[in-house]
């Protein structure tokens, strides 16, 4: 290997999801995910995105954004609320400041600037939406855009053509707000069934992700699926765990903040994990300067991680390889207070190692691809099969979304052809892809709050239940004055056309033998 030539190519993957939260609560659960991960991760992660574009850094990694959380972040109710939460949370670090309490006159000073610089950057960069940030960065080349199906649906659980439907719309929305049809999809919850590659290449995706066990842990390289050219990328799992898995990771040093431990005054958190089984009330005060040495010091380590790992495929392989590691976007400054400078250090230092950084379309442009391979049914959740979303935790909840599908299928087919656009089916169709969120299934499962998800399921099952038996009895009126009402409060997705479901798609994904 020459002295200039990279010893690999690394591929961050990062996945902004939350399901549409808009008017469905607020506290505990509710708009407060949206604003707190707003917040948390969408503001610094994106802000260090556009310092990185300006510094000349081109394809830095490769984000994916669901559908269903961009029209959230370019929602005008979710804006003006954005923007409350933001004015809120300067408000509370005021009220920190003035608390008495010594313990937290230096964190109030420090949320008081981090409050006013977030102010500032929504207020210049974000009244408008999330599309205007994102748009240069995807014109620009800094990052790749991933795309995927409406709200999020664990497509393997779907009606061939409902499943086309979610990922066609999902396509179309991405590309009206940000003028191009992403290429490449996150898979949500990296769910796959053999011949899904069919629906991909007619859709015109040429590449998306899986999980690492999917290729049997050989994710040196994209791999080509079946007989198709579209092409899968797996998460490098040894790599990627040494920052987040089940058990462990950087997040949890003792040195970082504390998520869970909050000051009940303020709502602000003080304190450092300190040690993973010592109680709320023991735990030290977060120290920012001892944080920041510990993100310098595990970013230098991962990038180690990642060069020793491409230099082991390296002689492995005869070539150089790829390290794709893929996270949650929130992790980074949501969970993971610390996050969002861990990743400017890493993206910044991997160069310096000699390890070439690249999106998923920059590796196979460069020919960082093996193939075929022939995938297993798959995704990224417990015991890597579909188990958290077809499981007997969520039983009922597969019925009732396979009755959703059923309902919203019979009664496109049932209906007489409209001229046009027809208000009454589109406003099934997006009650339907409400209520075929991949999340409520996730929710339940991992008992994280689940009677919301529960309610959530049902409530947009019971609309398509109403709709549908309103329009097959002819009962117009009273039909369209439900869509308007739920519109009302569902404002996502007006371009939806219900007379997308009338073509005929024949593959029919098939559970995995348990």
């Amino acid at each position: 290997m020459s002295a200039r030539e990279p010893v690999g190519t690394f591929c961050l993957v990062l996945h902004s999801h939350l399901p549409w939260l808009s008017r469905h609560g607020a506290w505990p659960v509710g708009e407060e995910w949206l604003y707190q991960a707003w917040a948390g991760s969408y503001l610094p992660v994106l802000r260090m995105l556009h310092r990185l574009g300006e510094d000349g850094l081109r394809d830095v990694l490769t984000l994916g954004v669901t559908p269903v959380l961009a029209a959230q972040l370019d929602d005008p109710y979710s804006l003006r609320g954005m923007h409350d939460w933001l004015g809120n949370w300067l408000l509370r670090a005021h009220e920190a400041a003035g608390s008495g309490n010594a313990a937290l006159a230096g964190l109030a000073a420090q949320e008081h600037r981090a409050a006013t610089a977030a102010l500032t950057d929504f207020e210049l960069n974000w009244r408008h939406g999330g599309s205007p940030v994102l748009r240069p960065l995807v014109d620009d080349g800094v990052i790749e855009l991933l795309g995927g199906p409406a709200a999020h649906p664990f497509q393997p659980l779907l009606e061939p053509r409902v499943r086309e439907f979610a990922l066609r719309a999902g396509l179309a929305d991405t590309e009206r707000r940000l003028g191009s049809r992403p290429a490449g999809i996150w898979a949500p919850e990296c769910g796959y069934a053999p011949g899904m590659e069919q629906g991909y290449t007619e859709a015109g995706v040429a590449r998306f992700l899986v999980d690492g066990p999917a290729l049997r842990g050989d994710t040196a390289f994209g791999r080509t699926v079946g007989s198709s050219d579209v092409v899968c990328f797996g998460r490098d799992l040894p790599v990627t765990y040494r920052v987040w898995s089940p058990r462990s990771g950087y997040p949890g040093h003792r040195n970082y903040r504390d998520f869970h431990t909050y000051d009940h005054l303020t709502g602000l958190k003080p304190s450092r994990v300190t040690g993973r089984d010592v109680p709320p009330e023991q735990k030290k005060p977060y120290d920012t300067a001892l944080a920041a040495e510990t993100v310098r010091r595990h970013a230098a380590e991962f990038v180690g991680v990642v060069r020793d790992r491409l230099t082991e495929l390296r002689a492995e392989h005869g070539r150089p390889a790829l390290v794709v590691s893929a996270y949650d976007t929130e992790l980074f400054g949501h969970w993971w207070f610390e996050g969002p400078l861990w990743l400017e250090e890493v993206l910044r230092g991997l160069p310096e190692a000699g390890v070439r950084v690249s999106t998923l379309r920059g590796a196979v442009d460069a020919g960082l691809v093996a193939g075929p391979v022939e995938l297993p049914a798959s995704s990224w959740g417990s015991g890597k099969d579909w188990r958290v979303w077809d499981g007997e935790l969520v039983a009922d909840l597969v019925t009732q979304g396979s009755d959703v599908q059923n309902r919203l299928l019979k009664t496109v087919d049932h209906v007489p052809p409209p001229l046009g656009r027809d208000p009454l089916l589109d406003g099934l169709a997006r009650q339907a892809t409400l209520a075929l969120s991949s999340d409520w299934a996730f929710m339940v499962s991992k008992d994280s709050a689940a009677d919301y998800a529960r309610a959530r399921a049902a409530l947009h099952s019971g609309r398509v239940v109403e709709l549908s038996d309103l329009i097959n009895a002819g009962r117009r009126a009273e039909a369209l004055s439900a869509v308007n009402r739920y519109d009302r409060q569902d404002t996502l997705f007006g371009q939806l056309d219900a007379r997308l479901l009338t073509g005929v798609t024949t593959f029919r994904a098939q559970r995995p033998v348990s």
